[in-house]
C-alpha cells in the first residue's frame, strides 16, 4: 500500500487456489501487467476489514472531521478577521489549517473507498484529482512546519536581522512558493494512480501496472520519505539550537519569555505531527523488506488502518494544541464568537425597528 492507495494484488497459496491458478496468474501478470519478480500480488475482497471495525473507525474519522473542519476554519477566520493576529508565525499556521481543510474535504472519499474500494464509481480524473490532493496537502504540512521552524530559529538566534529580513509580505511569498513546489512534487500522482480493471473485474482507483513497472512507484515512494525523515532531521537539529539559545540566557526579556511560549508551542506541533506520521513510514519500510506472506499482508492492513486514523488526527489536533498553549488564540476565539453575536443582535435590531418603521 502506498499512501492509502493498494499495489498488491496476488493470491497467497493458501487462499483457496490451486498451484495451477496461481501459475495462471503468475503467467498472465508477467506478461500483461510487467510487474518486477519480487512483486507479491494479492486478491482483495470487497470489503478489507470485518463491520464492527469499520464501524469504529468511521465513528472515529467523523468525530475528527467535526473537530478539524470546526478547528481549522476558526484558525483562518483568527487571522482574516484580526490585524493583531496576522504576525509571521500565525500566516504560516493559518496557511497550514487550509491545507488540513482541504485534507478534511477529502475525507468522505476516503471513507467510501475504505468501505468499498471496488467497484470505483468516480472516474478516472476524480480518483487521480482526489490523491493528488492528499498528497500535495501532506507535503504543503511538511514544507509549513519546516520553513516556520526556519523562521522561529532566526529570529531567536539573529533578532536584529530577523526584524529587517522577515516581514509578512515577504512571508506571504515564501508560502506561495511552499504551495507551488509541494504542487509540483505531488504532480507524477497523476501518472501513479488510474482505475485499473483486471481480468474482467470492476474498476479500482490504484496504482498503476505502468506505475510499478516503470519504477514511479519505487521513485515516488523514496520521495515521500525524504519529504519526512529529511525534515524531521532539520527540525531536530533546529529546535536543539533554539532551546541552547534561548534556555542558556542569563537574563530573560519580555522577547525571550514570549519566544519560549511559541517554541514550546511549535515543538509540540512538530512532535505531534512526526507521531502521527512515523508509524506509516516504518510500517511501509518494514512490509516493503519483509517476506511476502499472507499473514504479514493482513497485518499491514491493520497497520494501515492504524495509520488512516492517525493521517487525519494529524489534520485534526493543531488546532486543539493551539487553544490549549496560546492564551492569545483563546482570547481570538472568544473575541470572534462575540463578534458574531454581536452581528446577530444587530441584524435582529434592524429588522425590529424595520418592521416598526413599516408598520407607522
Amino acid at each position: 500500500q502506498w499512501n492509502g492507495i493498494q499495489c498488491s494484488f496476488r493470491p497467497a497459496p493458501h487462499d483457496g487456489m490451486s498451484n495451477s491458478t496461481l501459475a495462471a496468474f503468475d503467467s498472465r501478470c508477467s506478461e500483461d501487467c510487467h510487474l518486477p519478480a519480487n512483486f507479491t500480488v494479492y486478491p482483495l475482497p470487497d470489503q478489507l476489514f470485518s463491520l464492527p471495525i469499520l464501524v469504529v473507525v468511521t465513528v472515529v474519522c467523523i468525530l475528527l472531521f467535526l473537530v478539524g473542519l470546526t478547528g481549522n476554519i476558526l484558525t483562518i477566520l483568527i487571522v482574516l478577521l484580526n490585524k493583531d493576529m496576522r504576525s509571521t508565525t500565525n500566516l504560516y499556521l493559518s496557511s497550514m489549517a487550509l491545507s488540513d481543510l482541504f485534507i478534511f474535504l477529502l475525507m468522505p472519499i476516503d471513507l467510501y473507498k475504505l468501505w468499498k474500494y471496488r467497484p470505483w464509481n468516480f472516474g478516472d480524473f476524480i480518483c487521480k484529482l482526489f490523491q493528488f490532493m492528499s498528497e500535495c496537502c501532506t507535503y504543503s504540512s511538511i514544507l509549513h512546519i519546516t520553513a516556520l521552524s526556519m523562521e522561529r530559529y532566526f529570529a531567536v538566534c539573529f533578532p536584529l536581522q530577523a526584524k529587517v529580513t522577515i516581514t509578512r509580505s515577504r512571508i506571504r511569498v515564501v508560502i506561495a512558493l511552499l504551495w507551488t513546489l509541494a504542487l509540483l512534487s505531488a504532480g507524477p500522482v497523476f501518472a501513479l494512480v488510474g482505475v485499473e480493471f483486471d481480468n474482467g473485474m470492476d474498476g479500482e482507483c490504484r496504482c498503476t501496472h505502468y506505475a510499478i513497472s516503470s519504477g514511479l512507484l519505487t521513485a515516488m515512494m523514496w520521495v515521500s520519505s525524504i519529504y519526512f525523515f529529511v525534515p524531521v532531521c532539520c527540525l531536530s537539529v533546529l529546535y536543539g539550537l533554539i532551546g541552547r539559545k534561548l534556555w542558556r540566557r542569563r537574563h530573560i526579556t519580555l522577547r525571550d519569555r514570549t519566544n519560549r511560549k511559541t517554541v514550546k508551542m511549535l515543538v509540540v506541533i512538530v512532535l505531534a505531527f512526526v507521531i502521527c506520521w512515523l508509524p506509516f513510514h516504518i510500517g511501509r519500510m518494514l512490509f516493503s523488506v519483509s517476506a511476502a506472506t499472507s499473514e504479514m499482508y493482513r497485518i499491514s492492513q491493520y497497520f494501515n488502518l492504524v495509520s488512516f486514523v492517525l493521517f487525519y488526527l494529524s489534520a485534526a489536533i493543531n488546532p486543539i494544541l493551539y487553544n490549549l498553549m496560546s492564551g492569545r488564540y483563546r482570547a481570538a476565539v472568544c473575541k470572534l464568537f462575540r463578534r458574531q453575536q454581536g452581528v446577530r443582535l444587530n441584524v435582529r435590531h434592524t429588522s425590529s425597528h424595520l418592521e416598526v418603521e413599516t408598520n407607522v
